[in-house]
């Protein structure tokens, strides 16, 4: 039987009007992969932050024991040096320095105060090669998707003397081939001995790597699931984390397609920074009334590159093609234009791109419509109250208050807030880049119910997403990008994840 390397007990955290953690215990074994579940704001960032320090000792109630020893870590320093490193679910890069820069980072490979930089490159590339990256030590972060972004948080952990390595929604942002590959990475670990903490919403990943589960609903520990002990279904820990059974995962929805919306013609994007790059290359496409249409595509393939580039010339450089609205070509010089000709575009990136987080989350829901609560350039107060505490109960934003600062809530909430910011624009065009990313199951069902009332509204939908059977259970249409171009269109008539991942793989040089 294996040893007990963490125990915490009876730990109890508030916030100003909200208990988000109330006598939370939690137990993990040496050398197991040990799941941490539950819905958005049940408690489990909160629990891994009171572990790894970033909750200092005495900011909240209760005991850590770490190998047995009693701990009261004040700083992630002090966690780090016993070999607990978390990786958390919001990023925690520097855009501005290097791959190796910040791998290092606090962590220099110096003698004499010195820094060792070819000593600093070849441990970069030996660590990059351990998450599956070939990136170049010496690129800037800022010149990376946020798929390799996530696997250099990672490698930035394994340089460190980890023993217990906490992974907060660390394939969120990666799609299904990089996925599988860092589980098998975290199975290999086992193997040397390596204990993790897992907390994800991917349940199929779960099930097969985890050995124990832990359920958390509303702040308190709900049971503790034994993999080997049975066949734990998903639909069983779904159960546990919402409290009820959820059969199906993908709302109905009976298509009322009409005519074409919005249409893209020869379009052409090059890289922001290599200029002679080219990112996306003669794509055409076109979204219907009604219609929900699928951008499905490996990390690197051109998908959000093509988003942001229609979206106002948010992205790219030596932009070209053409965009038609109701069949009256639009030209979009900027990201006002862009919300004034009714196109909303809701990032995958919600900590850079898609919220202000010392801010409020009546100002982030109200910040891109304020001409509709306002006269005069004043902003009605008293409206913005009503209009976001509509949104607030839409969508469920689990918070005590529309005043308190977004960059508080859960990830899952946070992304919330981006939805509603979007949809309170009342776009004729909604492009969705990674909506349901870091959200539980329940809320995705919630997400994927408004999505099918815009869609029945007449709204055209463009729904990017990593994960196959999300769009398969929510499009009427997909196109398939790989390398910057669309390899194929496939129908829901001809909807397969083979299918769709065949066009997925398609070169430049393949033949159609």
């Amino acid at each position: 039987m294996s040893a007990t390397i963490l125990e915490m007990r009876q730990i109890t955290k508030e916030f100003p009007g909200v208990k988000a953690l109330d006598d939370v215990n939690f137990m993990v074994k040496e050398g197991e992969i040990h799941a941490l579940c539950g819905e958005n704001g049940a408690g489990k960032s909160t629990l891994m932050k009171v572990l790894s320090g970033v909750y200092p000792y005495g900011a909240y109630k209760g005991d850590i024991l770490f190998n047995g020893k009693v701990c009261e870590f004040k700083t992630i320093k002090e966690s780090e040096n016993l070999g607990i490193v978390i990786i958390h679910q919001e990023l925690a890069l520097i855009p501005e320095l290097s791959i190796a820069e910040n791998i290092f980072l606090g962590n220099e490979q110096a003698n004499y105060g010195v820094i060792n930089w070819n000593e600093t490159v070849l441990k970069t590339l030996s660590l990059l090669k351990k998450v599956g990256l070939s990136e170049n030590p010496n690129a800037l972060i800022n010149t990376l998707g946020v798929g390799k972004q996530q696997l250099v948080e990672i490698a930035k952990a394994f340089s460190k003397e980890v023993k217990l390595l906490i992974l907060d929604e660390p394939t969120a942002a990666l799609n299904e081939a990089d996925s599988e590959n860092l589980l098998n990475l975290l199975l290999e670990l086992k193997k040397h001995g390596m204990t993790s903490i897992i907390i994800s919403h991917k349940l199929n990943e779960i099930a097969s790597v985890a050995d124990s589960i832990t359920i958390i609903r509303d702040g308190k520990t709900i049971e503790t699931l034994d993999i080997k002990k049975g066949n734990i279904s998903e639909n069983r820990i779904i159960k546990g984390m919402v409290g009820r059974d959820l059969t199906n995962r993908y709302p109905e929805r009976v298509p009322n397609i009409g005519e074409v919306i919005f249409e893209v013609k020869d379009w052409e994007v090059y890289h922001e920074l290599q200029s002679e790059r080219k990112m996306i290359d003669q794509i055409s496409l076109n979204i219907k009334k009604g219609e929900v249409v699928g951008i499905a595509g490996l990390m690197g393939s051109g998908r959000t590159e093509l988003a942001m580039s229609i979206f106002g010339k948010s992205y790219g450089r030596k932009i070209s093609g053409h965009l038609y609205k109701s069949g009256k070509e639009i030209h979009l010089k900027n990201i006002s234009a862009a919300i004034d000709h009714g196109i909303a575009y809701v990032t995958e990136d919600r900590k850079q791109y898609g919220l202000i987080l010392i801010d409020d989350i009546k100002r982030n829901i109200s910040l891109a419509s304020l001409k509709k609560i306002s006269r005069n350039t004043v902003v009605n107060e008293n409206q913005e109250v009503i209009e976001v505490e509509k949104f607030r109960e839409k969508m469920n934003i689990k918070t005590p208050s529309i005043l308190q600062k977004t960059g508080n809530l859960s990830g899952g909430n946070q992304q919330k807030v981006v939805l509603s910011k979007w949809i309170f624009s009342e776009p004729d065009i909604l492009m969705l880049d990674e909506p349901t990313r870091g959200i539980d199951v329940g809320a995705k069902y919630e997400i994927y119910s408004i999505i099918n009332q815009l869609a029945n509204d007449g709204k055209g939908i463009l729904l990017i997403s990593s994960e196959l059977p999300e769009l398969l259970g929510m499009c009427d249409r997909i196109y398939v990008m790989s390398e910057g171009r669309i390899t194929g269109e496939v129908n829901k008539a001809e909807f397969t994840q083979e299918n769709i991942m065949k066009f997925m793989t398609r070169g430049k040089g393949d033949k159609k």
